[in-house]
């Protein structure tokens, strides 16, 4: 199966400046929970914002064609197309998750079946990157996992969308 996993405001931001527009303790949770003993796909730049390199416990996969890409042990550098080809041909094996940023998810968002959301019920003023708005595809269907939760100042909520 291959799945995509992302952190939304309401106008389907991502980032600033290389980094999460919120960080939330159960978001981060969840995300771990869902990609743990899986394969993560990610851009380079994700990658290289990533507090802990490999993710523990999971096979890192960096898409870059970028020699300044340094891949350690656990974790590998491979070109798009050849992500591609890897995910349509292993996907009955293996559980994947696309996790960013802007640019990977949306040359791989055609690939996934599934996408779970993390909506965060708040407005950001600096954001420049962005997740397509599957609120707005014929292509996807969403549903709330849970009720609203909070965390300090923030209203969020687990969703799942699935293709139709």
């Amino acid at each position: 199966m291959i799945s995509a996993i992302v952190a939304v405001d309401n106008d389907w931001g991502i980032g600033f400046n290389g980094e999460l527009l919120e960080h939330i303790p159960e978001d981060l949770k969840y995300f771990k929970e869902l990609t743990m003993n899986n394969i993560i796909v990610m851009g380079r730049k994700t990658w290289e914002s990533l507090p802990k390199k490999p993710l523990p416990n999971r096979l890192n996969i960096i898409i870059s064609n970028s020699t300044r890409c340094i891949t350690p042990e656990g974790a590998f550098r491979i070109p798009l197309k050849e992500a591609e080809t890897r995910m349509t041909n292993e996907s009955d094996n293996y559980n994947w998750f696309v996790i960013g940023g802007e640019q990977i998810y949306k040359q791989l968002l055609p690939y996934c079946e599934e996408v779970y959301v993390t909506k965060i019920y708040k407005d950001h003023e600096n954001i420049d990157t962005y997740f397509p708005n599957l609120d707005e595809s014929d292509e996807w269907s969403g549903s709330p996992v849970g009720e609203i939760q909070t965390y300090e100042d923030l209203s969020y909520q687990f969703w799942l969308y699935k293709r139709i």
